[in-house]
């Protein structure tokens, strides 16, 4: 079977005769689907079609790299000092403008496993410093000695 420049089917044909009307045209042959019993060949410009190709894959792979947003963990302590927590605050605000999401990790040691409520408003705290530009889209979970917490940008 062969389809013609502008789509058209021009119907089966030898692969001689196919091969002629490729170079009347001044195209290629190219072989689209050799799996069934009747093969189908369609005349076009082989290179063009690969250039497309590629073009489309180059899209295909951008707009998956946009879906795929990096996310950066910020480690907090029950402890934490004021001007710490200021300078993961504002680097996680920067980190959210480039549209990427954070995540809160903040670890408890020893006995700090007896109050977790503390660990709660640390990051508590950290969500609400940061509620002009991201929400919340994971609350604070406890798994282990590990609270957890994602925050994404606001569109």
């Amino acid at each position: 079977m062969v389809i013609g420049p502008n789509g058209e089917q021009m119907g089966t044909k030898q692969t001689e005769d196919a091969l002629t009307l490729a170079n009347y045209a001044g195209l290629d042959l190219v072989l689209m689907s050799g799996n069934n019993p009747h093969a189908v060949g369609k005349i076009m410009d082989y290179n063009k079609y690969r250039y497309e190709k590629q073009k489309r894959q180059k899209e295909a792979l951008k707009t998956q790299r946009a879906s795929n947003k990096e996310i950066k963990e910020y480690q907090f302590s029950v402890k934490i000092d004021i001007g710490d927590f200021n300078t993961r605050k504002k680097n996680a605000f920067e980190y959210l403008q480039k549209g990427h999401k954070i995540k809160a990790t903040l670890r408890f040691k020893g006995r700090e496993m007896a109050h977790t409520e503390l660990g709660k408003d640390v990051l508590e705290r950290f969500a609400n410093e940061l509620e002009d530009s991201a929400i919340v889209e994971s609350f604070p979970k406890l798994e282990g000695r590990t609270m957890t917490m994602i925050l994404a940008p606001k569109k």
